[in-house]
């Protein structure tokens, strides 16, 4: 049976969901799961909540050494956060001393930037070590930020996918919206990762937007809401949160008003992050005490793939793929977000064509910011590091050039050796 290797293996409460999810499928009984960590505690409990949800369904080994557990593997999900809780905070308090706000800091701006820049060895030693022991491996990856970190992979293993949940919830949500089980709806979105356009929202080939239109018209606390203002001004909603949403553009963040007004939560993932950590420990706990799991499944893409490409069982997902034409009005070469066909054969992504011009000159300012932090890396240019935070949307409306310049000095030094030896300057 196939091996999938789960790296970062420590983020117990997400290895737990995807485990749950791969346990439900009753043809990968016998599958090989290998769990890494460099956590020693972290991945102790990660094993022991493993054993417990795989319950003889699987044989479940752990392994500090990463290149050991993925002797052999047929599909490796990456989950590692470089740096942590810690360079979590720093992403956020060094910014806000230069008055620059925001809310996730996972996918592009100072936050985004320089998560990136800290993965980025990370992703070099994990290519290293699969093109050394499993060259033929699936790498799917759900480490934030997503597009700039397929993008740098890109060029190092021969088959990697980014997956992020954000067009699933998204759809599930606007369902609800509407009033219409998610069940009869059918869409198509595409875009970037985190940056996804709703193209398409039916029923039975009746346009469901209308009715979404009706439900805010009707509601003017909806309208309240960062994404619902995006879809009423750009015609096509996007398909990540509004907190998330509202770090992407350059109109909303350094605005009181907007922030009063569209009730835009400044500093969120630092509320996440603490969560995170208290659901850790609750969860450490209860393995040691020999409490009740949360066994449910989290509907996630990676272990839908798993099953597609071990049975032939047919399935669409979104997927983050190197745009190869794939997206005509994106440049070449970028990462997109666009529907998968999943089989025996693998992953293939499907061809959208151009998407409406409005959408497009959004996703090409991220997609610059993303290119730039690549080739800073690639490089080993760190003005190219500055030349990102300038272009970011919410950085360049916030900041003075020379404040930029000054933030990113700042971040450099309080990461330190987590960055690329060649940009700690």
């Amino acid at each position: 049976m196939k091996k999938i290797v789960f790296v970062g293996a420590g983020s117990v409460v997400f290895t737990q969901g995807l485990l749950a999810d791969l346990a439900a499928f009753p043809e990968l009984r016998g599958m090989r799961i290998a769990l890494h960590d460099i956590d020693p505690e972290r991945l102790q409990v990660a094993e022991a909540v493993a054993r417990r949800i795989t319950a003889g369904s699987a044989t479940v080994t752990a392994h500090l050494d990463r290149r050991e557990a993925l002797d052999g593997a047929d599909f490796v999900i990456n989950m590692v956060q470089v740096g942590g809780y810690d360079a979590t905070v720093t992403d956020f308090e060094i910014p806000a001393r230069y008055g620059l706000r925001q809310t996730i800091a996972d996918t592009i701006g100072a936050g985004g930037v320089f998560r990136a820049l800290r993965t980025f060895p990370l992703l070099d030693a994990l290519a290293a070590d699969i093109g050394a022991v499993c060259p033929d491996a699936l790498l799917l990856n759900y480490t934030n930020p997503m597009a700039m970190n397929v993008w740098y992979l890109s060029g190092k293993v021969r088959n990697v996918v980014g997956l992020c949940h954000s067009v699933y919830w998204t759809m599930r949500g606007l369902a609800e919206l509407v009033e219409v089980p998610y069940e009869e709806i059918s869409y198509v979105a595409a875009g970037v990762n985190h940056q996804a356009w709703v193209l398409r929202f039916e029923r039975d080939g009746e346009n469901l937007y209308p009715r979404l239109d009706s439900a805010a018209d009707r509601d003017p606390e909806l309208r309240r809401r960062v994404r619902i203002d995006m879809y009423r001004r750009l015609g096509h909603y996007p398909t990540e949160t509004s907190e998330h949403s509202a770090e992407y553009v350059p109109w909303l963040m350094h605005h009181d008003s907007e922030l009063d007004r569209l009730r835009i939560p400044v500093g969120e993932y630092l509320r996440v992050s603490e969560d995170n950590l208290a659901e850790y420990k609750r969860t450490r706990d209860l393995v040691r005490q020999g409490g009740e799991l949360d066994l449910a499944g989290t509907d996630e893409y990676a272990p839908q793939i798993i099953h597609s490409i071990v049975t032939g069982t047919p399935r669409v997902v979104y997927g983050n793929v190197v745009n190869d034409g794939l997206i005509s009005n994106l440049p070449q070469g970028c990462v997109v977000e666009v529907p998968c066909v999943v089989d025996a054969t693998g992953v293939r992504p499907t061809a959208i064509g151009a998407l409406p011009p409005q959408c497009a000159a959004l996703n090409r300012t991220y997609a610059s910011v993303n290119e730039l932090t690549v080739r800073a890396a690639l490089e080993g240019d760190p003005r190219h590091v500055r030349h990102a935070l300038m272009i970011d949307p919410n950085t360049a409306a916030s900041l003075t050039l020379d404040d930029i310049w000054r933030m990113a000095d700042d971040l450099t030094r309080a990461h330190g050796d987590l960055l690329p030896e060649a940009l700690r300057a």
